[in-house]
């Protein structure tokens, strides 16, 4: 009878043991995702600044080609929303 309920009491100790070392597994993993979240995030920042940045070089080199794009942009938007509203009715 004591021995039996040595070997229970050593297979809950291992069970905790073994609870103990998957936390540490779990942490772990999440750390390190949210580690590469925060490095994806960054490295999208740094893209969108690079390319706001090359965005308003090119307008400053180049304004009439842009006042030009942004026409063709609102004309196109326009027709589609016009065709869009004949559409429905």
């Amino acid at each position: 009878m004591a021995s039996g309920l040595l070997e229970k009491q050593a297979t809950v100790e291992d069970v905790v043991r073994e609870v103990s070392r998957l936390k540490g597994i779990v942490t772990e993993a999440v750390e390190e995702g949210v580690e590469s979240a925060v490095k994806a995030i960054n490295q999208g920042r740094d893209a969108a600044g690079d390319a706001i940045y090359q965005a308003r070089r090119t307008v400053k080199q180049k304004p009439f080609q842009a006042m030009g794009v942004v026409f063709a942009a609102g004309v196109l938007v326009g027709s589609m929303i016009g065709w869009l509203n004949t559409r429905r009715s």
